[in-house]
């Protein structure tokens, strides 16, 4: 088995590159300008790179793709709150706790959820209000709005800061997990597998009913099924899709790929051309080194660029 890749890039469209970089930088401080294949880009103190294209009008945030939002772990999430409150180019969105519009700025402000899930569908908001539980406060996750429409998550408490995580979507949850598996060798996360062992026969399982709160959405979010894989210290996250409608491209929109490093692309090509996944793109060059571009599951794009063993 070919080892597992390496999660090498975030890339996303930005009318600004430079002040996108600087944005991160001052905000996130194990981040720092470096320049990339001749670009500039931001490096994490994971070795994570965000890269940048350039581009004359703001990127697409709609119609809804795999591709969500990103995310850092950071060690004090309350002290970072604390701190982004001061600044002036910062907006923080709310997480509403019920349909009814309440909000807070910090998932640990809320109810907690049940079982694991991040959230309490309207039924346990009734039972949390009439037996009047309390948030437990400490660490939680929370968001900012990042530029040229970045939808940024910061949580904690971890023992450093550092780029943590894409959260997307996906068509048929634990069927991404299953071809994340066995095409890319990945990880599946602890504690985000299902209950059942899957595979390709019976891995299709429908979005739960209930939508839970907190949330972005006004409406709540479905979290229930969910998955995820890993990549090295980073994480691919994931509930099903939230509308009814299908997921699009993310060519072009704010998050336009993702990039995984693997250290001898032409093994890797053979094996999934073995395993009927297609090249859409390439091989190309970047930079002094070759990449080609796959699609996922749920039309997500992902770019296999050949990096030096770390081994």
């Amino acid at each position: 088995m070919l080892p597992t890749p390496s999660f090498h890039h975030l890339h996303l469209n930005s009318v600004d590159p430079e002040a996108a970089i600087a944005f991160y930088a001052r905000h996130f401080k194990c981040s720092a300008r470096t320049e990339w294949a001749g670009e500039p880009a931001l490096r994490s103190a994971n070795d994570v790179l965000i890269l940048f294209n350039k581009v004359s009008a703001p990127p697409a945030t709609a119609p809804e793709t795999a591709l969500w939002h990103f995310g850092w772990h950071v060690p004090d999430s309350r002290a970072s709150l604390e701190r982004y409150k001061r600044e002036r180019d910062l907006k923080l969105l709310p997480l509403y706790t019920s349909e009814n519009g309440e909000s807070v700025l910090i998932s640990s402000d809320a109810w907690p959820g049940v079982s694991g899930v991040l959230g309490r569908t309207r039924a346990q908001i009734a039972e949390a209000r009439a037996t009047g539980l309390k948030p437990k406060g400490g660490a939680g996750f929370a968001y900012m709005a990042g530029p040229d429409g970045a939808l940024v998550e910061y949580a904690g408490d971890h023992p450093s800061e550092r780029f943590n995580h894409v959260h997307m979507w996906h068509d048929d949850v634990y069927c991404a997990q299953v071809w994340y598996q066995k095409h890319l060798n990945a990880k599946p996360m602890e504690g985000r597998t299902s209950p059942v062992p899957m595979n390709e026969s019976n891995c299709s399982v429908p979005r739960g009913t209930e939508p839970s709160w907190p949330s972005l959405d006004l409406q709540g979010t479905y979290r229930e099924p969910r998955a995820a894989v890993v990549f090295g210290d980073v994480a691919l996250t994931w509930y099903a899709r939230q509308s009814d409608e299908p997921l699009a491209t993310p060519r072009g929109h704010l998050i336009d790929h993702i990039g995984l490093g693997v250290s001898d692309l032409d093994a890797w090509i053979a094996k999934l051309g073995g395993e009927g996944i297609e090249v859409i793109e390439g091989p190309y060059r970047v930079g002094n080194t070759r990449a080609v571009m796959i699609e996922g599951p749920s039309r997500e794009l992902l770019e296999l660029i050949e990096v030096p063993s770390r081994v």
